[in-house]
C-alpha cells in the first residue's frame, strides 16, 4: 500500500514480471515528453517504446493509477492533498503526464531493492507514512537520481492533511481514523508494512466529517486496518487508566492497553454530526465489539446495521494457528450477541481457503460455519504466503494449489446460496436506498444501496415528493428513495422507487413498527460487494 513513481503502469504484488512491461492496453497512450533536457528521461524497460520523463518544472501534472484495497484510496487521496499544496495538477490522461503516480499493494518495503535498484523499474519509492515527502524525493528524482523513503512512523496520521476526495458522485466519502495495526495474525504482512497502530485525533476526524456534510455527502465510511481498535491519546482529558474491552472470549498478542477516547466514543460523536448521513466502518476486528459498541449501532438511526466480522476459518485448529485469538466457539457466541443486540443486523466476513496445515475436515469446519452464521457478503481468498509474516518464518505452505482453488470455490458456493436465500425474503419489503448514479448495464435504471450495504437496482422514473404527495420528481444520485422490492438474486436487488425520503425521517417511520416487522426495513448483501452493474 504505497506510492511508486514508475515507468510500468501495472504492478502485480504476486508476479515482478508484470513490473518489466507496460500493461497491454496503455503503450498507445504513452509519449514522449521534451519538458526536460534527454538526462532526466528514462527508457522503459521492456524495449524502450519511448522516453518517459519524472519531471516537476513545467506543468507538474500528475496522473494516479491505484490498485488494492480501500486504504490505497485513500492514500491517493491524501498524496494528492499533499501534492496539490507545492503547484501539482492532477490529470486524467496518462500521456500528458509529467509524473505517474502508482498506489499498489503492500509493496514497498518488501520490493525495495528489486524494483529501484536491481530492476530499475521506477525512479521514487515511498512507503505509507512518507507521502510528505514526495514533493523532495520528486525533486531529487528530477536531479537524475532514484530515491526512496520507507521508514514507517510510530505517530504518522495525517491528522493535518485534509484529503481530498473523489468519491463518485461525491456523494460517498471514506474517512481514515487509523493506521497500522498489533494483531500480528501469521498471514498478514499489514504490521509489517504499514506499521504499529495509532490513532488520528478525534478533533480531526469531526472536522473532516462535518465539511464532507457541509459539502452534501451523505455516506461516510470511517477506514482502518483494525477500525473498532481506534483509541485516541491526543489528549491529556482522554488518558486514563482503563483498559480496552474486547468481546468475550476473545484475547490478543499484546498487553491490554489502557486509556483514550475509543471507538464507541468517537462513533457516537460522527453520527451526532448530521442525521441524514448515513456512517458505516471497516474493516474491523471481532475482539473489538465490546457491548457498548453494539448497543450504539442498535439505537442510532444513522449507523448502518452492518457489521464486518472476519472469521478467516471455521476452525479452532486453523484459527490458532493463525494466530486470531479466539476459537470457533467464541466467535459464534459473538455472532449470537449481535443478533441479539442487532436483530436486523447484516452480517459479512473474510475468509482463507487453504491456510498452512488446513485439513479436509478444517475446510468442512468453514463450510458449516458459512451455513450457521447465514452472512450476506462474503470476501474470499486462497492463500498466499507472504515474506516477513510469522507463517512464513514457522509454518509450512503444505495445501496444493488446487486443492486451495476447490475449497476456495466450495467457499464461495456456500456464501452464494445464503446470499440467495437472504435476499429472496426480502422480496416484498420496502428498503431505503441511497441512490448512487445511473446503472452500468442500462441508463433506463438507476441503482443505490440500503442500509446493509445491499446493491438495489430500479427504473428511472419521476417518484413523489414523499410518501403519500401527490408531486413528483427525478430522482439523482445523492437522494433517499423508498423502494419496493420485487425479485432478488444472489447478487442483487431489484424494484420500484416509490417515493423521495430521508434518512431521519424513515427511521422515525420504521421505530413505530412492531419488532417483529422491523426486520422488513433491515438490509442485506451478496457474495461479494460491486459497483453498479
Amino acid at each position: 500500500i504505497h506510492a511508486s513513481f514508475a515507468r510500468a503502469v501495472y504492478v502485480s504484488e504476486l508476479d515482478m514480471e508484470y513490473l518489466r512491461k507496460p500493461l497491454a492496453t496503455l503503450p498507445q497512450l504513452w509519449k514522449p515528453l521534451r519538458c526536460a533536457p534527454s538526462k532526466y528521461c528514462s527508457k522503459l524497460a521492456n524495449g524502450g517504446l519511448l522516453n518517459w520523463c519524472f519531471c516537476c518544472v513545467c506543468s507538474r501534472l500528475v496522473y494516479f493509477e491505484t490498485y488494492g484495497c480501500q486504504m490505497n484510496v485513500n492514500d491517493t487521496e491524501i498524496a494528492w492533498s499533499i501534492l496539490q499544496r507545492k503547484g501539482y495538477r492532477r490529470t486524467a490522461d496518462l500521456g500528458e503526464a509529467d509524473v505517474v503516480l502508482l498506489v499498489t499493494w503492500c509493496m514497498a518495503e518488501r520490493l525495495k531493492t528489486e524494483l529501484l535498484e536491481r530492476e530499475k523499474l521506477v525512479d521514487v519509492i515511498a512507503g505509507p507514512d512518507a507521502y510528505r515527502d514526495l514533493p523532495r524525493l520528486l525533486a531529487v528524482a528530477h536531479g537524475g537520481q532514484r530515491a526512496s523513503n520507507v521508514l514507517l512512523s510510530l505517530e504518522e496520521t495525517y491528522a493535518d492533511v485534509m484529503p481530498v476526495h473523489h468519491a463518485p458522485h461525491g456523494k460517498s466519502a471514506f474517512v481514515s481514523i487509523m493506521r497500522g495495526c498489533d494483531n500480528m495474525c501469521s498471514y498478514c504482512i499489514v504490521p509489517f508494512t504499514r506499521g504499529r497502530e495509532r490513532s488520528r485525533p478525534a478533533s480531526s476526524v469531526l472536522e473532516e466529517v462535518r465539511l464532507l456534510s457541509d459539502q452534501g455527502v451523505k455516506e461516510v465510511t470511517l477506514l482502518g486496518q483494525n477500525v473498532n481498535s481506534y483509541r485516541d491519546t491526543s489528549e491529556e482529558q482522554f488518558c486514563g487508566s482503563d483498559p480496552t474491552k474486547l468481546s468475550q472470549g476473545f484475547k490478543t498478542v499484546y498487553r491490554a492497553k489502557q486509556g483514550g477516547l475509543r471507538f464507541s466514543d468517537l462513533l457516537d460523536r460522527v453520527s451526532r454530526i448530521d442525521s441524514d448521513m448515513r456512517i458505516r466502518f471497516t474493516s474491523p476486528h471481532p475482539k473489538d465489539f465490546p457491548d457498548e459498541v453494539l448497543h450504539l449501532i442498535a439505537e442510532r438511526g444513522n449507523i448502518c446495521k452492518q457489521i464486518h466480522l472476519p472469521a478467516q476459518s471455521g476452525s479452532s485448529e486453523v484459527l490458532t494457528a493463525m494466530r486470531r485469538g479466539y476459537t470457533r466457539e467464541a466467535y459464534l457466541d459473538l455472532v449470537e450477541n449481535v443478533k441479539r443486540i442487532i436483530p436486523e443486523v447484516s452480517l459479512s466476513s473474510d475468509f482463507i481457503s487453504g491456510f498452512c496445515g488446513e485439513t479436509e475436515d478444517d475446510h468442512q469446519q468453514t463450510l458449516s460455519l458459512i451455513r450457521e452464521v447465514g452472512y450476506n457478503v462474503g470476501f474470499l481468498f486462497a492463500y498466499s504466503m507472504r515474506k516477513k509474516t510469522h507463517a512464513s518464518h514457522r509454518l509450512q505452505d503444505d495445501v496444493p494449489a488446487e486443492v486451495k482453488r476447490r475449497r476456495l470455490e466450495e467457499c464461495i458456493g456456500a456464501f452464494r446460496e445464503e446470499a440467495a436465500r437472504v435476499n429472496a425474503a426480502l422480496i416484498g419489503s420496502t428498503q431505503l436506498v441511497l441512490v448512487e448514479g445511473e446503472s452500468k448495464r442500462s441508463a433506463k435504471d438507476l441503482c443505490g444501496r440500503t442500509d446493509g450495504n445491499m446493491k438495489v437496482i430500479f427504473p428511472r422514473e419521476d417518484v413523489a415528493i414523499q410518501p403519500a404527495a401527490s408531486n413528483a420528481a427525478s430522482v439523482h444520485a445523492g437522494h433517499y428513495v423508498l423502494v419496493k422490492i420485487l425479485s432478488s438474486s444472489s447478487q442483487s436487488l431489484r424494484g420500484r422507487a416509490l417515493s423521495h425520503s430521508s434518512l431521519s425521517g424513515t427511521v422515525k417511520h420504521c421505530e413505530t413498527l412492531p419488532r417483529h416487522r422491523l426486520h422488513e426495513h433491515a438490509a442485506s448483501d451478496t457474495t461479494m460487494i460491486e459497483t453498479c452493474p
